[in-house]
């Protein structure tokens, strides 16, 4: 039997910052913006906007953990207010920055796969518009 679907998953190529389509080209270009096309496939990819999405998911998930952590040390410890600025500055800012551009790409990705109103943009047999043969 032949498998039924011939892309690649999203939330691995959204996690390892690759094209939705092929799963070989960059999905970014520098830290967060993503690429205009795919230089591997052609997909246009600015129709795939992740909007706001990550960015909410970031706040809450760290948002949870850095306070379920802050009161588990202070009620444990007990320490000074500048060990606490010490201890959760940093681990929010450097958890933010890193959780952001994997949860950006599997929401592109995401969209790419779920997005019906668009054949070339659900279709992964569907080749880009810039390769195919002018109608006669």
């Amino acid at each position: 039997m032949g498998r039924l679907t011939t892309s690649p998953s999203p939330i691995a190529t959204g996690l390892a910052a690759r094209c939705p389509r092929c799963g070989r080209g960059p999905l970014f270009k520098g830290f967060l913006t993503v690429r205009e096309r795919c230089p591997a496939c052609g997909l246009d990819l600015s129709r795939h906007d992740s909007g706001d999405g990550p960015a909410v998911f970031v706040i809450l998930i760290l948002g949870a953990l850095v306070v379920g952590l802050a009161l588990w040390v202070e009620l444990r410890w007990q320490p000074a207010l500048w060990v606490h600025a010490l201890l959760w500055t940093p681990l929010t800012i450097g958890g933010g920055l890193a959780m952001l551009r994997p949860l950006k790409g599997v929401s592109v990705a995401l969209n790419y796969r779920h997005r019906m109103s668009d054949p070339e943009a659900h279709s992964p047999d569907v080749p880009p518009r810039d390769s195919r043969p002018p109608d006669a």
